[in-house]
C-alpha cells in the first residue's frame, strides 16, 4: 500500500480527491510564491512557504494582498512635435 493510499485512508477522503487537492494547493502555491519574490515580499514569502493551507492562503495573497499600496501607473499621452 502506497503512502498517499495510507493517508487517503486514514483522513477518509478517495485517493483521487486527495491528488487533486495536492496538485491544487502546488500550483496556487507556486503562483503565490514567485509573485511575492518577484514584488520583493520576503514576510509574505516565508508566510506562503511554511503555511499549508490548500491554496486558500495563497489565492487570498494573489488577488487581494498583493494588490495592496500597488498604485495604477499614470497614463502617458504623446506629444506631438512641432516642426
Amino acid at each position: 500500500m502506497g503512502y498517499l493510499q495510507q493517508i487517503s485512508m486514514q483522513v477518509g477522503i478517495p485517493l483521487a480527491w486527495l491528488a487533486v487537492l495536492i496538485i491544487w494547493s502546488a500550483i496556487w502555491k507556486l503562483l503565490a510564491l514567485w509573485k511575492s519574490a518577484r514584488k520583493g515580499s520576503a514576510i509574505w514569502f516565508i508566510l506562503l512557504a511554511l503555511i499549508n493551507t490548500a491554496g486558500i492562503l495563497e489565492i487570498l495573497y494573489l488577488f487581494l494582498f498583493s494588490e495592496m499600496g500597488k498604485s495604477k501607473p499614470a497614463t502617458r499621452t504623446k506629444k506631438k512635435r512641432r516642426r
